[in-house]
């Protein structure tokens, strides 16, 4: 199977789009910590750079390393743009069908080649098949560009120690999943916005819902479980949570903070703009300065 990536670089079928148009987006969600990151991680802001040349050169030493890199090969695919771009990219999809980086970019070229249902397509198989990433959250705003990009977090005042906030992401990640698994609520809490801040949803909804398990009447726990169930296919699941504890809670800044963060997402700027104001005036002094946060800067757009 490594070989069949190496292999996919030297492939093309001949379609795709002209050397005039504009490469298109690299998006490969590496997270310090993981293997050969620092190499990728500094081959992706060459090509976005527009340096493809230097990127292409980096991606394919790291498949010269490990040819089994997805990342490396979907990098080395688009920094090659246009020469045999797509026909790699669906080889590798061929070769990999559950990977989500994958398919979003060769959805990103299909459309770049003019293929805008093909692009969907691939799009939603990445949210299908492999939910819990970076590529997934990005298939999803790409499918719904009327919304704000990414997911809306739940923020917690809650910190881990500096001790574990000084890490690489990869074993920050190890260390607060440590923790929680020793603590109570509030360090799946922590660990759980943690994990929607690297764009690990499905993760994070696992850790919420551990949080709610250990303190179900906890007005942050039920919050955080609402706030990560929003999806851009289908939003009413989060706002069905969210909308009675606001009217259960109206005093509550913590639930109207969140509740018009979400609303900002699906642009109900108004609204949201109502919920932002009513939380600064509410209880919870963490999540009203938070919301006269927000406010200020919405002011300014």
């Amino acid at each position: 199977m490594t070989a069949v990536i190496a292999g996919a670089l030297l492939q093309s079928d001949g379609r795709g789009a002209d050397s005039s148009s504009p490469a298109p987006p690299l998006h490969l969600g590496i997270l310090p910590g993981e293997p050969h990151a620092r190499e990728l991680i500094s081959a992706e802001r060459d090509y976005g750079r527009g340096e493809r040349e230097t990127a292409l050169r980096k991606f394919r030493a790291v498949l010269r390393a490990d040819p089994a890199s997805i990342e490396a090969a979907v990098g080395a695919a688009l920094a090659a743009w246009p020469e045999g771009s797509l026909g790699r990219l669906r080889a590798l999809v061929d070769s990999h069908p559950g990977s989500g980086v994958a398919r979003l970019h060769l959805g990103l070229v299909v459309g770049a080649a003019g293929y805008p249902r093909e692009a969907e397509r691939e799009w939603r198989e990445a949210e299908a098949r492999d939910p819990d990433t970076p590529a997934a959250l990005e298939a999803e705003s790409l499918l719904h560009p009327n919304m704000a990009p990414g997911r809306p977090v739940f923020i917690t005042a809650a910190q881990p120690p500096a001790s574990i906030r000084t890490l690489a992401t990869v074993p920050q990640e190890a260390a607060l999943r440590r923790r929680a698994e020793r603590g109570g609520a509030a360090e799946w809490l922590v660990l759980g916005t943690f994990l929607q801040r690297i764009e690990r949803p499905v993760s994070a909804r696992r850790a919420y819902d551990r949080a709610l398990e250990l303190a179900p009447e906890s007005l942050e726990a039920r919050t955080a479980v609402a706030v990560v169930r929003f999806d851009k296919d289908d939003p009413a699941d989060a706002f069905s949570r969210l909308g009675p504890l606001a009217r259960s809670n109206p005093r509550s800044s913590l639930v109207r903070f969140h509740l018009g963060v979400l609303l900002l997402w699906i642009q109900a700027v108004d609204e949201a703009t109502k919920q932002l104001k009513l939380a600064t005036q509410g209880n919870g002094q963490f999540y009203a300065l938070q919301a006269e946060d927000l406010l200020s800067r919405l002011s300014q757009i």
